[in-house]
C-alpha cells in the first residue's frame, strides 16, 4: 500500500513537471517574441495608443515581460523545495523570485492593468492581480524572516497561485474562443477574472484542508 502511495505520488509530480515545462516553453516562446526590442510586435500591435501617447509604457511593459519569465521559473524551482544537490538552492530561488515581484514584476503589472484591454472589469481585475499578487509575496518574505515556515509555505503558494495567472488566463482564453466565438474585448473581460481567481481558490482549499 505505501509502494503504491509513494508510486502514485511519484506518477502526480512528474505529471506536473512535464506539465509545467510544456507551459513554460510556451511562456518562453512569447517572451522571445520581444527580442531584440520592437515597439510593433504581437501584443504591442494593439497597443499603439499606450505606446505613442505614453513614453513610459514600453518601460514598463518590458519589464513585465521580462522579468515575469524568470518569476515562472524561479517560483516552480522553489515551490518543488529541493536543493538538488546545491547549497541553499530552494532559499535561493525564493529570494530571486520575492525580489524580481515586489520590485518589478508586479509593479510593472499594475501599472499594465490601468491600460488593460476590456473595459473597466479588465481594468479593475488586473489591478487587484497585481496587488495582490505583490502583497501575498511580501507576506511569505516577512513571514520567512520570522521564521514562520508553515505560514511561509502558504503565502508562496498563494503568490504562486496568482504567477500562474500568466498561464492560466491563456489557457481559458482557448477554451472560451474555441467554444463560444465571443467578441474579442468579451473575452478580455472574462479571462482578467478567470486567470486569475479559480487559482486562489484551489489553494485556499488546499491549505483549509491542511494539503499545503
Amino acid at each position: 500500500m505505501l509502494s503504491a502511495k509513494r508510486n502514485t505520488a511519484f506518477f502526480f509530480k512528474t505529471l506536473l513537471v512535464l506539465g509545467f515545462g510544456y507551459f513554460f516553453w510556451l511562456m518562453l516562446e512569447i517572451t522571445l517574441e520581444y527580442i531584440p526590442y520592437n515597439p510593433e510586435v504581437s501584443f504591442l500591435m494593439i497597443k499603439q495608443t499606450e505606446v505613442s501617447e505614453r513614453p513610459e509604457y514600453l518601460s514598463f511593459f518590458y519589464t513585465h515581460v521580462y522579468t515575469s519569465i524568470f518569476v515562472l521559473l524561479s517560483g516552480f524551482l522553489a515551490m518543488l523545495r529541493k536543493n538538488f544537490g546545491l547549497k541553499n538552492f530552494h532559499r535561493n530561488m525564493g529570494k530571486v523570485y520575492i525580489f524580481l515581484i515586489l520590485i518589478f514584476a508586479a509593479p510593472s503589472g499594475i501599472y499594465m492593468g490601468i491600460f488593460a484591454n476590456g473595459g473597466l472589469l479588465s481594468k479593475i481585475s488586473f489591478v487587484i492581480l497585481g496587488f495582490l499578487w505583490w502583497f501575498s509575496t511580501l507576506k511569505a518574505y516577512l513571514l520567512a524572516r520570522q521564521k514562520r515556515f508553515k505560514e511561509h509555505k502558504q503565502w508562496m503558494w498563494r503568490s504562486f497561485a496568482f504567477t500562474l495567472s500568466a498561464i492560466t488566463l491563456r489557457m481559458w482564453k482557448v477554451i472560451i474562443v474555441y467554444l463560444f466565438h465571443p467578441n474579442p474585448m468579451d473575452v478580455y473581460q472574462i479571462i482578467a477574472w478567470l486567470g486569475w481567481i479559480p487559482n486562489i481558490l484551489i489553494i485556499e482549499y488546499l491549505i483549509t484542508k491542511k494539503l499545503i
